[in-house]
């Protein structure tokens, strides 16, 4: 039998999903509100309200050029990851073969190990086998770390999508690539999708393998923003961060009502 959930456990829950919300978005409140300060120094709450830091920021080349390096990284990223990985989830899921357990292990390692432990190993590997680091060393870092995003995504749509639609195809003489161009890629697209917004995202938020793997001509927003806290910070730091939340929650809005994310994660 089914008993009614207490009101003090209703009260109690409510409670502690209000004190997690705010303690994830207090932080986030002050770095939007520190944005607008007309002071010259990080500073909460705000002394006054202006723009001027977002106009700054939005005609500062020491700004846009990191930020330019990250969008291209993230993308690149995004679609190498979104291929890679929706490859390897259909072959470790349609099919069974020797190793398919070990490729699935290997294709989600890079979740159980330390960021910077795996940048220590990029830059050593880099510096002693492929010329030293790079745009393309620190793209191709990032193609690894994100690979298990798009793997996990994508089997968890498969793993929930009906299996009688694909062999009705088959069953009526469909080719393997229209099974596959026509059923399953459609099925799988709202767990790509996902994957690869989650790949873009841990990309273009990464610090930890960019400052291994970085040169003096190349510089991502992440490592532009911690140098700019380290030697000289102002409001410009938070108005480039308050500018990348935007973005982020632009994007989620845009592809959940295209495609719908819930689909993936549900």
């Amino acid at each position: 039998m089914v008993h009614a959930i207490p009101r003090w456990a209703r009260i109690g829950g409510t409670a502690l999903l209000v004190l997690v919300t705010v303690y994830m978005f207090a932080p986030l409140l002050v770095v939007v509100g520190a944005a607008f300060n007309t002071t010259r120094f990080l500073a909460f709450p705000p002394e006054g309200w202006t723009f001027d830091w977002f106009a700054k920021v939005l005609s500062d080349d020491t700004w846009i050029s990191p930020f330019l390096t990250s969008i291209q990284v993230a993308l690149i990223t995004a679609l190498v990851a979104a291929a890679i990985g929706t490859m390897t989830a259909l072959a470790v899921t349609r099919h069974r073969f020797p190793g398919s357990a070990f490729i699935q292990s290997l294709a989600m390692s890079p979740l159980i190990i330390p960021s910077i432990i795996f940048a220590i190993g990029m830059l050593q590997f880099s510096s002693s086998y492929l010329g030293g680091p790079s745009q393309t060393i620190l793209t191709i870092a990032h193609i690894v770390i994100t690979i298990p995003y798009v793997l996990r995504t994508v089997m968890g749509v498969i793993a929930r999508s009906d299996r009688f639609t694909e062999e009705a195809a088959r069953v009526m003489g469909a080719s393997w690539w229209r099974r596959y161009w026509h059923i399953l890629l459609p099925m799988c697209r709202p767990g790509i999708v996902a994957g690869a917004f989650l790949a873009f995202i841990v990309s273009f938020d990464d610090a930890v393998i960019a400052l291994f793997v970085r040169t003096p001509t190349l510089e991502t927003l992440p490592m532009a923003i911690y140098s700019k806290l380290e030697f000289s910070a102002d409001p410009a730091v938070a108005a480039v961060s308050t500018l990348s939340m935007a973005l982020t929650a632009i994007a989620i809005i845009v592809i959940e009502k295209v495609v719908g994310l819930g689909k993936a994660f549900s």
